[in-house]
């Protein structure tokens, strides 16, 4: 049975987008799950699209989500180099193969004839086939000139889809199409062929944008007298809406914004292999061991796969609770907060926080007053107080403070709520105002704000210590 090899070949035109690492990603699943070989090319022949610093970014990107090739670009292989820009020798030996087979012509025409040609085609009403224009005899084709590929006058092409089954287009999807480029580049209908088949390529994950074209890379593997390699083609990514392809309107990031937003690879992985592919169980969490293990290209799914940033949320949450604590701290960026604090801090950010950014967002703002002695304001601590119980809020910190005084350092907050809980219910029982008009005030004195976790838990982070000092202060402003 022949050895599995897939591969991953971006062009450096802008950012990684999801739908290409989905690519990546499916590539590389199959091929680790085969034993076989993954490869990253870099597909560069279109110089005035290319961005610069797009290939270290694709690296980068890849490299972060844990996606690891075998050969390729930055790596090299026994196929180097693995930039297209630098085989240009081999695609034009290959031209030359197909020329004197009978395959390839030089284009004798002048862009301002093909355009006649085009605009007749139109006004015909009728489908414009350069084969329709194709010269009887042609010239030494000396480079300078764009090569076509003579197409072969078919009835119909079919072919075998891992994901969709059967496919089919007729003769009018093959025709005369470029080579080699006036400019002595391929296009990327040759040179990807090329450097499949040099590269034994044996299976070829693609958008589904690419089925219309498959009759040309059939005709073309025919004419070069080679089997062409299994092509699957996943379904397109589609907006949160479901109704059209998600684009950056639509809030399609670069894949490293999410790095810098604070999500996990391991949640990134898990949340684009589903997206589109199911694995026939109500498993929702994949690690990249289990990805490898499950993935199977008859579970790849055929309608479009709507992207869901709140489940992407959800998956990341779920990362990050099974990491560490030190790995927690670690991935977090964390570096300006309290170490000691933020070790009793990470339980709460794992059950709050979303992403790291959210988490950082919440050491900054509603949990500040875990690093940070809060400002306290009169009005606010007696806002629940009841008019005809003036002095509560005095009297129900006191006794707050005496029932503090006994909690050791390090308790849980359960252990604390145990605690308190009997004093807020005495409270209750005593009539209007009962348990919250006795645990708001500690609630504020002890975070400053309207939004906090709740008292029991600041008690059991702060430490009774700590407690115990912003509470006399908060005594000391009433009694003021």
């Amino acid at each position: 049975m022949t050895a599995v090899v897939t591969r991953f070949a971006p062009s450096p035109t802008g950012f990684m987008h999801v739908g290409g690492v989905r690519t990546a990603l499916y590539s590389w699943l199959y091929a680790r799950k085969h034993g076989g070989r993954f490869i990253l090319r870099i597909e560069d022949t279109d110089k005035e699209r290319e961005v610069a610093g797009a290939i270290p970014h694709i690296i980068e990107s890849l490299a972060w989500l844990g996606i690891e090739w075998d050969e390729g670009i930055d790596r090299g292989g026994p196929h180097a180099p693995y930039l297209q820009s630098e085989r240009l020798d081999l695609y034009r030996s290959y031209a030359h193969t197909l020329i004197a087979a009978g395959h390839a012509y030089p284009d004798p025409y002048t862009e301002t004839e093909v355009e006649a040609f085009r605009k007749k085609a139109e006004e015909e009403k009728r489908p414009f086939l350069f084969r329709d224009h194709r010269p009887e005899t042609s010239d030494t084709w000396d480079g300078t000139k764009p090569l076509r590929f003579r197409a072969p006058r078919i009835i119909r092409y079919e072919w075998n889809d891992l994901a969709r089954g059967r496919l089919g287009a007729g003769e009018e999807a093959v025709d005369d199409f470029i080579l080699i480029k006036g400019d002595g580049y391929p296009t990327y209908n040759f040179a990807h062929i090329v450097d499949d088949i040099e590269m034994g390529v044996t299976h070829v994950m693609r958008g589904e944008e690419f089925i219309s074209s498959t009759p040309k890379y059939l005709s073309l593997y025919e004419a070069l007298g080679v089997t062409p390699p299994a092509f699957v083609t996943m379904p397109v990514i589609l907006s949160p809406d479901g109704k059209k392809k998600l684009s950056k309107r639509d809030g399609a990031k670069d894949i490293l914004e999410y790095r810098n937003e604070g999500y996990l690879p391991e949640a990134l992985m898990n949340f684009l292999a589903l997206l589109g592919w199911n694995p026939g169980t109500e498993q929702e969490f994949f690690s990249k061991d289990e990805l490898i293990r499950t993935f199977d290209l008859s579970r790849i799914q055929i309608s479009g796969a709507g992207f869901d940033e709140i489940k992407l949320l959800s998956v990341n949450q779920h990362w990050m609770r099974q990491l560490s604590l030190e790995n927690f701290i670690a991935q977090g960026g964390f570096s300006t907060f309290d170490i000691s604090k933020l070790k009793k801090t990470v339980p709460l950010l794992k059950e709050r926080a979303h992403t790291f950014a959210e988490a950082r967002e919440m050491l900054s703002g509603e949990l500040s007053c875990l690093f940070s002695e809060p400002t306290l304001e009169r009005d606010r601590l007696v806002a629940k107080e009841p008019i005809e119980r003036s002095g509560m809020t005095l009297s129900a910190l006191k006794s707050l403070y005496e029932a503090i005084k006994t909690i050791p350092d390090g308790v849980s907050a359960e252990a604390v709520k145990d605690v308190l809980m009997p004093l807020a219910n005495a409270e209750e029982a005593k009539g209007k105002g009962g348990r919250g008009a006795m645990l708001w005030p500690l609630r504020y004195t002890l975070s400053g704000q309207e939004r906090s976790p709740d008292p029991f838990t600041l008690i059991s982070i702060l430490g009774s210590d700590e407690a115990l000092s912003r509470i006399r202060k908060a005594i000391g402003i009433l009694e003021g």
